[in-house]
């Protein structure tokens, strides 16, 4: 029987939903409770486990206590122990390097941890290169090379890795940027350290690419987005470098980092956070204009949460636009975009293929799989 670790961050994402680009500060987390955001790292943490209680048999869960882990466990069929003591209060990073020890000490064979790149520096701290591990995506900054696609991929890398015979594991890169810098509009990522994560490229993704500069390819997009877009049509443009250049063709200022709203080439709405954007755009004809991750290729789930299943279920698959160079294109290497809403039912709904903008009157066919 194979035993797998299992520890959730319970409140790693909730920056993202409401725009504050990051949940790693205890106060972030407090004003965006109080705003309504609901945790959402136990429920990606359950859609892991969901891959593997065909295996119920085989594999015995370690888990943290409470909210940390047992939480979730005990929504599956899979046995389970609790194998990490009990957190009075909210958890911290202290506690999440505790339960990696006492996991690690147990005998775990593999290590799930639902979180962020803040998470993934705890466990980091915590085991070094002493276990395998693969992280459930959950956090608001997810540029480490240790996390799945997305949730089920987690789970399915997990079973790979426990069922069958001759995967090998290697170092992943372990990234973080300063969350303030952030919230400036300013990315700083650094490498902190490596991780042991399991060779199976099919569902684990790649470290974050650094910024595109194809200063003609960039102002081609813009050209062909602004030339085209509608009377009394609302324009929501998601974070990167790439749309930054649709706002400066307008002359309007950007949020480099969050989502704006543009109306008749007016900017009606600045670095929104889901709730704003769902009372700002509810009645109203709207597009959403976003653009990949480099060498990641996702398009939904990484950095932009604002744009939540809710938001994107009001737009459609037809009321959204995806824009990149062809070099960011190219960089993927051939692997297909892909989405990572926390909603399957979206999840579905956005796969399949899409007219990628990759300059003016320039179009490439590409495809979201999950």
């Amino acid at each position: 029987m194979k035993r797998i670790g299992l520890i959730v961050n319970p409140y790693a994402g909730l920056g993202g939903r409401a725009g504050f680009k990051g949940s790693d500060d205890v106060s972030i987390q407090e004003r965006a409770l109080e705003m309504g955001v609901v945790p959402e790292a136990p429920y990606r943490a359950l859609l892991c486990l969901r891959e593997l209680e065909r295996d119920a048999d085989d594999i015995e869960i370690l888990c943290g206590a409470g909210e940390m882990g047992e939480d979730t466990v005990r929504q599956t069929v899979l046995p389970y122990r609790v194998e990490a003591k009990a957190v009075e209060g909210r958890t911290t990073a202290a506690d999440t390097k505790e339960a990696a020890r006492e996991l690690l000490e147990k005998g775990a064979d593999l290590l799930l941890f639902a979180g962020g790149d803040g998470t993934a520096r705890d466990i980091m701290d915590a085991v070094e290169t002493k276990i395998p591990v693969i992280g459930i995506p959950a956090g608001v900054k997810i540029h480490s090379a240790v996390y799945a696609m997305n949730p089920q991929s987690a789970g399915k890398a997990a079973h790979s890795f426990v069922k069958e015979t001759g995967v090998t594991v290697a170092e992943a890169e372990v990234m973080d940027i300063d969350e303030e810098l952030f919230r400036q509009g300013q990315v700083e990522a650094r490498l902190y350290g490596y991780l042991m994560v399991p060779q199976i490229k099919a569902y684990m993704q790649g470290m974050k690419a650094g910024g595109y500069s194809e200063a003609a390819g960039l102002a081609g997009i813009a050209m062909e987005i602004v030339s085209t877009m509608e009377n009394d049509v609302c324009y929501v443009i998601g974070p990167g470098t790439t749309t930054r250049g649709i706002m400066e063709a307008m002359g309007l200022e950007n949020t480099l980092l969050g989502v704006d709203v543009v109306c008749n080439k007016e900017q009606i709405g600045k670095d929104l956070n889901e709730q704003q954007l769902v009372e700002l755009l509810n009645g109203r004809l709207f597009r959403i204009i976003v653009t990949i991750i480099g060498g990641q290729g996702h398009v939904f789930g990484r950095g932009n949460q604002q744009l939540s299943p809710r938001i994107l279920q009001m737009a459609g698959r037809d009321g959204i636009t995806i824009v990149a160079t062809r070099t960011k294109l190219i960089g993927l290497g051939g692997r297909p975009m892909t989405v990572d809403t926390g909603d399957p039912e979206t999840d579905q709904m956005l796969s399949g293929y899409y007219r990628v903008v990759t300059g003016y009157q320039d179009y490439i066919p590409y495809k979201i799989v999950l």
